[in-house]
């Protein structure tokens, strides 16, 4: 059963070279640590050491704005809706952040 969680996990993640680790037995359910290789972003800001960005939720001029989670918008921080290719390509589930005014 763990091992095709594992295989199931991996598959989502565009990465050549994934570490996976199993956390230990607990009474729940085993819990897993993914971290792929060389990163999740894949062109965004690189040359920054981390990538941040703050949002004062009182200053956004529409009422409900999307903020990317998946690193591929073209317009980051902002979702420009490129999840939906890289859910389509990888098998991801990944979606916007949604900040309400």
């Amino acid at each position: 059963m763990a091992s095709s969680l594992m295989l199931s996990t991996a598959a989502r993640l565009p990465s050549s070279s994934l570490e996976i680790r199993a956390a230990p037995r607990r009474r729940s359910a085993a819990a897993f640590t993914v971290r792929a290789e060389g990163g999740i972003n894949p062109d965004v800001r690189k040359n920054e050491e981390k990538v941040v960005d703050s949002v004062v939720a009182s200053e956004l001029t529409k009422p409900l704005t999307a903020y990317c989670r998946c690193w591929r918008s073209g317009t980051f921080p902002l979702c420009d809706g490129s999840h939906v290719k890289h859910n389509k390509a990888t098998g991801d589930n990944v979606g916007p952040l949604l900040v309400k005014k």
